[in-house]
């Protein structure tokens, strides 16, 4: 069936403006954390909260404490059980990936306090390496999945298993190679998908890859990313999971097709198009985005699922180097 999207700017800030940062929406507020203005350079740690209405957007900044996480740029987030949850990203003088021994942020937004998850140590103690540009989400009960990303050298094809009330992580089989950074994963009934990245030559894509928990095992789906059949090769994208009519979707958007030169530098070339892919039939369609104004192309921003058919898209890196304040609701339908 034709996909639609319903585009509304809920607003734009200077504030806001900021690339490799997260998004994470609980109830009717988006937070926002982390990023970078100038390049290599993490902007703040403040937590930005954006309420969603349509009509009466608004932006209200808590700056950080002694309890926050530092500065930090290419971190990954998840949200569970009314929390948000993120790992390790890149900061510093030398902004090498920040080590903190396996341990998970928790935010919760209902008390505005950040809190540090020490890993358990009574069993196994491996834990994930230390990364940026790395992707994250949950299952919607009680485990976070950290995938891929740049650790102080080259690339990572890992997959891991955080388990919040036990406090443990569990290494699973690791996705197909070629190892990424910017890849994207997606939590939906009961399986975890991945696609795209950029494996330090080429931008990945043509391939939806399928982790069953039950089984430890994944598979892969493949498709002709052309832009005819399916979406074109990219990287700093995203990829959520909705509901359109009943069914389950995974939405994929925007993103860098042809890195820059320049490395995290400059921006490469640009993606502004938005796919829908349906999960039963296993069919992609480019969703029809309406609108009087509609986004601007980009990479290194993040988004997150608001209700079941909505989504919310914040800043990141536009084609003319320009990072991005803009906060969006897409609407699916």
């Amino acid at each position: 069936m034709a996909i639609t999207a319903k585009c509304h700017k809920l607003l734009e800030a200077e504030i806001l403006q900021r690339s490799s940062q997260i998004v994470s929406v609980v109830g009717e507020q988006a937070y926002i954390f982390g990023g970078e203005l100038r390049p290599r350079e993490p902007r703040d740690n403040d937590v930005h909260a954006v309420s969603l209405d349509n009509a009466t957007a608004s932006i209200s900044s808590q700056p950080q404490s002694s309890q926050s996480p530092s500065a930090r740029v290419g971190t990954a987030s998840a949200t569970l059980n009314g929390k948000i949850y993120l790992f390790s990203g890149r900061g510093g003088v030398a902004m090498a990936p920040i080590e903190e021994q396996g341990a998970i942020w928790e935010y919760d937004p209902s008390t505005s306090t950040w809190c540090l998850i020490e890993p358990s140590t009574t069993k196994s103690a491996a834990i994930p390496a230390a990364r940026s540009y790395h992707c994250m989400t949950s299952n919607g009960k009680d485990t976070l999945y950290i995938h891929a990303g740049c650790p102080e050298s080259g690339r990572l094809s890992d997959l891991w298993a955080f388990n919040v009330s036990r406090k443990e992580w569990t290494e699973l089989a690791p996705a197909f190679d070629p190892p990424r950074g910017g890849t994207s994963i997606a939590f939906a009934d009961g399986k975890l998908y991945r696609m795209n990245g950029f494996d330090g030559k080429t931008e990945q894509g043509g391939n939806l890859d399928i982790y069953t928990p039950e089984t430890n095992s994944w598979e892969t789906h493949v498709y002709a990313p052309g832009g005819k059949e399916g979406p074109s090769p990219r990287s700093v994208s995203a990829l959520l999971a909705i509901s359109i009519s009943g069914r389950s979707y995974l939405i994929t958007l925007f993103g860098e097709r042809d890195p820059s030169s320049l490395g995290h530098q400059g921006a490469g070339k640009m993606l502004g198009d938005v796919w829908g892919f349906d999960i039963e039939n296993k069919k992609w369609e480019q969703v029809d985005m309406q609108g009087s104004e509609l986004p601007l192309a980009r990479g290194w921003f993040d988004a997150d699922v608001a209700a079941s058919n909505s989504i919310i898209v914040h800043g990141g890196l536009g084609e003319s180097n320009d990072r991005l304040g803009d906060v969006w609701k897409f609407e699916f339908a």
